[in-house]
């Protein structure tokens, strides 16, 4: 079994660098002992990433994005009541994709720290399209890594079928603008086997989710998973024999530590 990759996300060159926005948690997002859940905190990089665009000439230029890997550090968790206050800024990118990262921070010392790759996309043909000029020069103020390339972290197969496997039935509300399920949505899924396994979420954490193929309403979605003791929690979301997409929750590397001077 390959565990999850223990790099640090990238650091954010200066304090006040990025786009900022905040609000209370609210008590849809948050689990019984009101910690706000992994789906909670997607949710919230959807959101900045909504504002971030309206706010700014991408939603002329590049409007049209999908994110193909998320990875989540809960250094410290937020948990309800609190106002979270959320950074974001490009951390590197290519003509067609870009990591960008999140930091999730509140009154209370919670620091969630994330990382997203996002693809700039043809909502005609679906595919990976060239960022404009004008979005090329706003997302190289916060870095100089220009050559951001693809690599999964999550390539171990499935184990075989069992009867712990889940079925995860897909409601309309589940669809998004690109009539696929939304990507909050599979992190549901990740908190629901995460009842099982609760030590995973007592001390600082990574959790990782990859999108490989989209899921369309009317599909028949499984959800199989694999706990090892020690090194975390393991899940594939299958439609037929097809991981849609996969996740993997361990225990935060000591190597993904935050540098402190990321808070302002």
């Amino acid at each position: 079994m390959a565990e999850l990759p223990d790099q640090p996300l990238t650091a954010s060159p200066e304090p006040d660098m990025g786009f900022v926005t905040g609000w209370p948690v609210r008590a849809a997002d948050v689990d019984p002992a009101n910690r706000l859940r992994l789906d909670g905190v997607a949710r919230y990089l959807q959101d900045i990433a909504w504002e971030n665009l309206q706010a700014t000439f991408f939603a002329e230029t590049d409007p049209w994005w999908i994110v193909r890997r998320t990875v989540v550090d809960v250094v410290h968790p937020v948990a309800w009541p609190a106002t979270v206050r959320l950074r974001r800024w490009c951390s590197g990118l290519s003509t067609r994709w870009t990591n960008m990262r999140v930091q999730v921070t509140d009154e209370n010392d919670g620091l969630i720290e994330t990382e997203g790759f996002w693809i700039n996309v043809s909502k005609e043909s679906g595919m990976p399209t060239r960022i404009s000029d004008e979005g090329l020069a706003y997302l190289s103020q916060s870095t100089d890594q220009h050559r951001l390339r693809w690599r999964s972290w999550l390539t171990e197969p499935p184990p075989p079928p069992s009867a712990f496997d889940v079925h995860f039935p897909l409601r309309a509300t589940d669809i998004d603008q690109f009539e696929h399920v939304n990507n909050a949505v599979y992190w549901q899924g990740v908190e629901h086997f995460l009842r099982d396994h609760p030590d995973l979420l007592t001390e600082g954490h990574r959790a990782v989710i990859e999108y490989h193929a989209p899921v369309t309403a009317g599909q028949d979605m499984v959800v199989r998973g694999r706990f090892d003791e020690g090194t975390g929690l393991s899940l594939w979301f299958l439609v037929g024999d097809t991981v849609s997409t996969a996740a993997r929750i361990g225990p935060l590397p000591i190597s993904a530590q935050p540098t402190p001077t990321l808070s302002s």
